[in-house]
């Protein structure tokens, strides 16, 4: 567990994911204001169960100032191949810095795992957060329809070795 302070001066502790964490990691997928409109039906069923979270590098933002630690985001770490699979901030949180503290965390565990490099398929409203925070674009992968009736943004995170 590690704790980190935001952009607006609180205190963020990022834990691993456990299984407890669930239901309250699918809401806030199901509820993201990103997948609104055309994209509500890529998140309409999914669900992160508790097999994903024991299955993955599952991770969660909290804030630490609130009781009960109220969850502000988490991201999923697959090792191989090596792909941030899933990465959400809720929305009231957003513009707070957690995003960032998600990446920089797992870049840590990516290093830590002895990864060099780590790929994202990003959701189409998110390509900017990536090119922000260092994420270099590799490519375009071609729509899935019926799942995925849209083309998504590649990028990259190169990891440094600790």
């Amino acid at each position: 567990m590690s704790s980190r302070t935001s952009s607006t001066g609180r205190t963020v502790t990022i834990r691993r994911a456990v299984a407890r964490d669930a239901k309250r990691l699918t809401r806030l997928v199901r509820g993201s204001g990103a997948y609104e409109g055309q994209y509500a039906a890529a998140v309409a069923g999914y669900r992160v169960g508790p097999d994903y979270i024991e299955a993955h590098r599952a991770f969660v933002a909290v804030d630490a100032d609130e009781q009960g630690g109220r969850v502000l985001g988490f991201y999923s770490l697959v090792l191989a191949p090596p792909e941030l699979d899933l990465l959400f901030v809720a929305d009231e949180a957003q513009g707070r810095g957690i995003g960032r503290l998600l990446v920089a965390h797992m870049r840590s565990e990516a290093a830590a795992a002895g990864l060099d490099r780590v790929k994202v398929v990003s959701h189409v409203p998110a390509e900017d957060f990536y090119h922000r925070i260092g994420a270099v674009r590799t490519g375009t992968v071609l729509a899935n329809p019926p799942a995925v009736p849209w083309d998504r943004p590649e990028f990259e995170f190169r990891i440094c070795s600790e």
